[in-house]
C-alpha cells in the first residue's frame, strides 16, 4: 500500500462541490485499491482500502454488475478525477456525503454498462499523524518557502533602487512622471500590508483560494517529503552519483501504463554508494551571510 500512500501525499487538494457541502478532497486510484482524504476544514477523514475490499462491496452494492476490481476501480477514477480537477464540469454521477458520529459516508450514483452503478467511499476521521503529513507540515514547509521568496524579492527591489538611483545621477529622466516610483522601505511597506492587506490575505472561507493559486507550490513541497523520505539516510549526497535527467525520462516512458492510477509515476530509491567509489570531497567552510529581512519575519 505504499505506493497509494505516496501517491495521495503528492496530489494536490481540490474543491468537491456537493448540494449540501462544500468540501476539500484529495484522491489516489490505481489498480490494487484507493486512498482518499476528505475535510470541511474542522476535521479530516480517510479511508484506504487494497482490491479485496473493493471486490467485497461491489458485490454487496452491485449485485447485477460482475467485473474484476481493477474495472470498478477505473470507473471510480473516471468519475471522481474531473470532478477534483473542475467542479464546475458536468459529471456522469451524482455525488452526495452523510455524516454519521465519526464517518462521513459519500455516495455515488451512476451507471456502468447501461446499469445502475452505486458506490460508498466509508471515510472514518484520519489520525493525527495523517493530519499532520497531509496538511500541517506541507503547509509549514509552504510557509518557509514563500518566506524565502520574499527575501529574495525585497534583495531585488534593492538593488532595482540602486539602479535607478545611478540612471537619476548620470542624468537619465524619466518621460513621464507616472511611472516614478519612491524607494522601497521594507519596515513601511510591512506595516501598511499588515494594516490594510492581512484581512483580505487571510480570508481563507471555504478553502478554494488555497488549492485555486497553491497547488502548485503544496505539490512541490510533498514531492520533496516523498523524496527525502527515499533518500538512503547513511548515503553522504555529496557522493551521490546525479541521475540524468533524459536517463529517467527513458525509464519512465518504458514502464507499464497505469490506466486508472491518478498517482504520478515516482522514481526508485537511490541505491547507496560503494566503499570503493569516489573519494568524499572536502568540506569547504562557507561564510555566513547576513540573514536579510523578510516581509513576515
Amino acid at each position: 500500500m505504499e505506493e497509494l500512500e505516496q501517491g495521495l501525499l503528492m496530489q494536490p487538494w481540490a474543491c468537491l462541490q456537493l448540494a449540501e457541502d462544500s468540501l476539500l478532497a484529495k484522491a489516489c486510484i490505481t489498480t490494487q485499491g484507493y486512498a482518499l482524504l476528505v475535510s470541511d476544514l474542522q476535521q479530516v477523514w480517510h479511508e484506504q482500502v487494497d482490491s479485496s475490499v473493493v471486490s467485497q462491496r461491489a458485490k454487496e452494492l452491485n449485485k447485477r454488475l460482475t467485473a474484476p476490481p481493477a474495472a470498478f476501480l477505473r470507473r471510480l477514477d473516471d468519475l471522481l478525477r474531473p470532478l477534483l480537477k473542475d467542479s464546475s464540469c458536468p459529471c456522469e454521477a451524482t455525488f452526495s456525503c452523510e455524516r454519521v458520529a465519526d464517518t462521513l459516508m459519500l455516495r455515488v450514483r451512476s451507471k456502468l454498462a447501461g446499469l445502475p452503478f452505486y458506490w460508498d467511499f466509508h471515510c472514518s476521521l484520519a489520525g493525527p499523524s495523517l493530519v499532520s503529513q497531509h496538511l500541517i507540515r506541507p503547509l509549514m514547509g509552504m510557509s518557509l518557502a514563500l518566506q524565502h521568496q520574499v527575501r529574495e524579492l525585497v534583495t531585488l527591489l534593492h538593488r532595482k533602487d540602486l539602479e535607478l538611483q545611478d540612471y537619476r545621477e548620470s542624468g537619465a529622466a524619466l518621460s513621464r512622471d507616472r511611472l516614478k516610483t519612491e524607494p522601497f522601505e521594507e519596515d513601511s511597506f510591512s506595516e501598511q500590508f499588515m494594516a490594510e492587506k492581512l484581512p483580505e490575505a487571510c480570508s481563507i472561507g471555504d478553502g478554494r483560494p488555497f488549492v485555486d493559486h497553491l497547488q502548485g507550490l503544496y505539490v512541490a513541497v510533498t514531492r520533496q517529503a516523498v523524496q527525502e523520505a527515499q533518500r538512503p539516510q547513511d548515503v553522504d549526497p555529496q557522493t551521490t552519483p546525479n541521475t540524468c535527467p533524459q536517463e529517467t525520462d527513458s525509464q519512465l516512458l518504458s514502464q507499464p501504463e497505469q490506466p486508472v492510477s491518478s498517482a504520478p509515476s515516482l522514481p526508485g530509491p537511490t541505491e547507496p554508494t560503494e566503499a570503493s567509489g569516489p573519494p568524499k570531497r572536502p568540506q569547504l567552510l562557507k561564510v555566513k551571510r547576513k540573514k536579510l529581512r523578510g516581509l513576515f519575519s
